[in-house]
C-alpha cells in the first residue's frame, strides 16, 4: 500500500491514495469546505460543463438531458477491481434507504476507460446493482471532455498484459440545474452520506 500526493485541483489540495492494484482516488479536501455537519455548499460552476455521451443502452445523453433532477454522479471504470464495485453498492443501498424519494434522484455512473467500456459493458456491468443506475461511455475525445470539465483525475497505468485506472473516487453532487453542490467522499458513513443526499433533494 502506497500514498501519494497528486497536484492541485478545484479549490485546494487533492489527495490521492493508491491501494491494491486498481488504485484508490479521494479528495481529503474541497474549497470552499463542506462544513463539519456535512452540509452543501453554494452551488457553483467551477465543476460540471457540457458533455455528450452514451448511456448503457446506447441512447445520446447530454448535460441538459440531466438537468430536472439533481444527480450522484461517479467517474469510474468497469475493470475497477475495488473502488466502483464498493461505491455502486453503496449506492444502491443509498437508494433503497431514501425509499420513494430515490425516484427524485439520478444516480450516474461515468467511465474513464471509453477503449473498453462499451454502451454493451456498461450494461452488462450495471446489471450488478439498482437498475435506476446510469452508465455513460463515449468516445476517448468525449470523455477527456467530461474528464476535464468535471475536474476529474483519471490516468492509465501499466498491469502485466493489460492495464488499470488510476481514478477519482468522489461521488460528484449536483442540483437539479447540474451545478455542483457538495460530495461523497470514497466509503464516507452512510449517515452522512444520505444526509447530503436529502439535502440534495430538498434543495432541488
Amino acid at each position: 500500500m502506497s500514498i501519494r500526493t497528486i497536484r492541485l485541483a478545484l479549490w485546494g489540495a487533492v489527495v490521492v491514495a493508491a491501494l491494491g492494484l486498481g488504485g484508490l482516488f479521494a479528495w481529503q479536501s474541497l474549497k470552499p469546505r463542506v462544513n463539519e455537519l456535512g452540509d452543501l455548499i453554494a452551488p457553483t460552476d467551477t465543476v460540471g460543463g457540457p458533455f455528450t455521451l452514451k448511456d448503457q443502452n446506447g441512447r445520446v445523453v447530454t448535460r441538459d438531458d440531466l438537468k430536472g433532477k439533481p444527480a450522484a454522479m461517479f467517474f469510474g471504470y468497469t475493470f475497477c477491481p475495488d473502488v466502483c464495485p464498493t461505491t455502486l453498492t453503496e449506492a444502491t443501498q443509498w437508494l433503497k434507504t431514501l425509499g420513494p424519494d430515490a425516484d427524485s434522484l439520478q444516480v450516474v455512473f461515468v467511465s474513464v476507460d471509453p477503449e473498453r467500456d462499451t454502451s454493451e459493458k456498461l450494461k452488462e456491468y450495471l446489471e450488478a446493482f439498482d437498475p435506476r443506475i446510469r452508465g455513460l461511455t463515449g468516445t476517448p475525445e468525449q470523455v477527456a471532455e467530461i474528464v476535464k470539465a468535471y475536474r476529474v483525475y483519471a490516468r492509465k497505468v501499466a498491469s502485466g498484459q493489460t492495464y488499470l485506472m488510476d481514478h477519482t473516487a468522489t461521488v460528484y453532487l449536483m442540483n437539479a440545474q447540474q451545478r455542483f453542490v457538495g460530495a461523497i467522499n470514497y466509503q464516507e458513513p452512510t449517515d452522512k452520506a444520505l444526509s447530503k443526499l436529502r439535502q440534495l433533494l430538498a434543495r432541488s
